[in-house]
């Protein structure tokens, strides 16, 4: 019943206007006082009951022109990850000549992104805007929409409530937290930015012979021992070698398994994990590049973690293949993937009350994450690390 009534309520307050206490109460005795005039036909309880009803009368009328003139607008909304404060501004504008007063300003946020703030406005003079500016702290991370902020006023006597909803698309995006790794030896131990592979494409920036890609005209600031004399000769004009270069070492490849075979908490921890090893990444100069089944390789920062931030579960494309270069893969699987490239790293989520110990050898995952202790420790300690062989 009372669910039922709450929902009348608010189907009146934005139809039309619903009471508040003080309008029931005050239709209540004006209902009384005429029907003790009906029966006493006394002249002065008529004038009660009639003077009542007429200040009902005025606040029905008065209360949802008092919003109409009013329009709002939104700043965009910069993305934030997990716990960081999201900021978000709205702008009301009246454009009617006369003031708006006694205003109740809702945001209707989504219920996974925070509750939905509220704030009171005294008064906006005409032709002004109020400014409304907040912050939420997100606790999931996720893209978020929404259209609509909600005005109320019950002016100008506060007897009946009148609510309009205005359009306001909003857009927010949560990135997953980024933990504060100061070290995290599953980037820093495996050689990536000082293998033998990228010790061979710094050599090859400095070879005058051997890996060709093709010859161009020369440009201002070529070195002249990437100068091709005899094609020179033949073209009259100098021309220089574009020789391959062998990044590979330098690059972190993470790779994300999106199937249905994870918990809800090992995947957040996943994905926390793959976010902060691409920023931990970018901080030390790598090149970071995430690969996820559904979508493919991922680059570009903003697009990487907007992916991690919507990114659920049983989303693998079954037809997707592994890339060719070596992978830190995260994953919730018993066993490794056959086609997991040569010298990959694989990070498995343990079972709720299942315990392992990061083996060497070539069976094993090189790091093994348990729910029972802190992410930010685990990746950060000392591991023994042997690159998955096939």
């Amino acid at each position: 019943m009372a669910r039922l009534n709450k929902f009348l309520k608010l189907w009146l307050e934005t139809h039309w206007v619903a009471p508040a206490y003080a309008g029931g109460l005050l239709i209540g005795l004006a209902i009384a006082f005429f029907g003790a005039a009906v029966n006493s036909m006394a002249g002065w309880l008529y004038a009660i009951s009639g003077i009542m009803m007429a200040i009902a009368c005025v606040n029905i009328w008065l209360s949802p022109r008092s919003l109409r003139g009013l329009q709002t607008h939104r700043h965009p909304i910069r993305p934030v990850s997990v716990g960081e404060a999201l900021s978000i501004e709205v702008l009301l504008d009246n454009t009617a000549a006369r003031p708006k007063v006694l205003l109740e300003v809702h945001d209707n946020l989504p219920m996974q992104l925070c509750d939905s703030p509220k704030t009171a406005i005294a008064v906006i003079p005409p032709r002004k805007q109020h400014h409304w500016a907040y912050t939420c702290t997100p606790t999931r991370r996720g893209v978020y929409h929404w259209e609509t902020v909600s005005l109320r006023t019950a002016a100008p006597f506060g007897l009946f409530w009148c609510q309009r909803a205005y359009s306001a698309p909003a857009h927010a995006i949560v990135y997953p937290q980024i933990l504060p790794l100061t070290r995290c030896p599953l980037i820093d131990q495996i050689g990536v930015s000082s293998g033998i592979r990228w010790q061979t494409s710094r050599q090859s920036q400095q070879a005058n012979e051997g890996l060709t890609r093709a010859v161009r005209p020369y440009r201002w600031g070529d070195p002249t021992r990437l100068i091709h004399w005899r094609t020179s000769a033949r073209y009259g004009e100098l021309r220089v070698r574009e020789l391959e270069e062998l990044t590979a070492d330098n690059q972190v490849l993470i790779g994300l398994d999106t199937s249905d075979r994870w918990s809800a908490a090992a995947f957040e921890s996943a994905v926390t994990t793959a976010a902060s090893l691409y920023v931990y990444s970018l901080q030390h100069q790598l090149n970071a590049t995430l690969w996820l089944p559904h979508l493919g390789i991922l680059q570009n920062k903003h697009t990487l973690l907007t992916a991690l931030a919507e990114v659920m579960p049983g989303q693998a494309n079954q037809q997707s293949r592994f890339p060719s270069q070596p992978m830190i893969w995260l994953s919730s699987s018993r066993h490794s993937p056959q086609s997991l490239p040569q010298g990959s790293l694989w990070v498995r989520w343990l079972e709720e009350n299942a315990t392992a110990a990061p083996s060497t050898t070539s069976t094993r995952p090189a790091l093994s994450v348990s729910s029972e202790q802190p992410l930010t420790d685990q990746l950060q300690a000392e591991i023994a690390i042997a690159p998955l062989m096939q």
